[in-house]
């Protein structure tokens, strides 16, 4: 269901009295399915769109609701502009520009103005600022395997650099902590699987096609297993890198130190992701306690200088 035909049908009905399913199908070059299920979903969103049988008959939106005509508050607008803009920009998409050109033009022109400033006052970018430069690719590939059940097929390199040949049905992308990843049943394991786009390679859009089967979301919430698994350490920093650790806990946690040092009790997780957290920090952080995550920090550094040594 694309997100311009919906907002286009929507402006089409406050625009006309009446319009008959036929002529929206062929205005939009869709099925007569399709454009019931849009008149559905338009429906369900709040917007009552009635029926009328018979000749001259057709769809149109409830006298009542078009008389007042205000079909989005300015907080509405700006917040789907604020929305498509985002998408857009990251996307790069002509269907998500085509929408936000759209919406704008919905816009009366005595509400442009604020709706404008209210829109600037947020402005949503997730890119890195350095990165893999193939994810733009993947994700536009992705999308047309999205739309079109295709499958898709990639090298996926996993945890601990293990590389296997994948070929999936596309389901979701996701956007999690600054992070593309795509949601698809892996024929490799027969399951479904939620893959980061940035551990891909040789990623291909297959000519096969793919009935797509029954699927739940992914899980994307662990803040109660993360809060269980996590434990506080001790740790003290110097004060030059107080905004990196800052991305890690918050500033309740810092105690002074002397002028240059803080005590952190710190957030932590037996793992190797959080142990290169601590040592991202360099010289300017150690482990006070407890004493066995000193003692593996300690390894982990010789280890580190051993390579540079030989």
């Amino acid at each position: 269901m694309k997100v311009d035909r919906l907002i286009s049908i929507i402006i089409t009905l406050l625009d006309k009295e009446r319009i008959s399913a036929q002529k929206l199908a062929d205005m939009f070059e869709v099925s007569l399915r399709t454009i019931y299920r849009d008149i559905d979903a338009i429906d369900r969103a709040g917007i009552p769109v009635q029926a009328i049988s018979g000749v001259g008959g057709g769809f149109e939106i409830m006298p009542k609701y078009k008389i007042d005509r205000q079909v989005f508050s300015i907080a509405d607008l700006s917040t789907i502009l604020l929305g498509l803009s985002s998408l857009s920009n990251m996307m790069h998409d002509d269907e998500l520009r085509n929408a936000f050109i759209k919406v704008k033009s919905f816009i009366p022109a005595d509400k442009a103005r604020d709706i404008e400033l209210k829109t600037n006052q947020i402005h949503i970018d997730v890119s890195s600022w350095m990165g893999n430069s193939g994810i733009q690719s993947y994700l536009e590939t992705s999308k047309m395997a999205l739309e079109e059940n295709r499958l898709l097929s990639f090298e996926y390199i996993a945890h601990h650099g293990n590389k296997t040949v994948r070929t999936i049905e596309p389901y979701q992308l996701v956007l999690k902590n600054s992070h593309w990843y795509l949601h698809g049943f892996c024929h490799k394991r027969n399951d479904f699987r939620l893959f980061r786009l940035s551990r891909m390679s040789n990623f291909h859009l297959e000519e096969k096609m793919f009935i797509p089967r029954e699927h739940k979301k992914p899980e994307l919430e662990f803040t109660e297993i993360l809060t269980a698994m996590q434990t506080k350490i001790k740790i003290r920093i110097h004060k030059s890198v107080v905004d990196r650790v800052l991305d890690y806990c918050s500033y309740e946690y810092f105690l002074p130190d002397g002028d240059e040092h803080y005590i952190v009790c710190f957030p932590f997780v037996e793992n190797d992701y959080h142990y290169d957290i601590l040592l991202s920090f360099g010289n300017k952080c150690e482990c006070l306690e407890p004493l066995h995550i000193r003692t593996e920090m300690k390894r982990r550094i010789h280890d580190i200088a051993a390579i540079y040594e030989s």
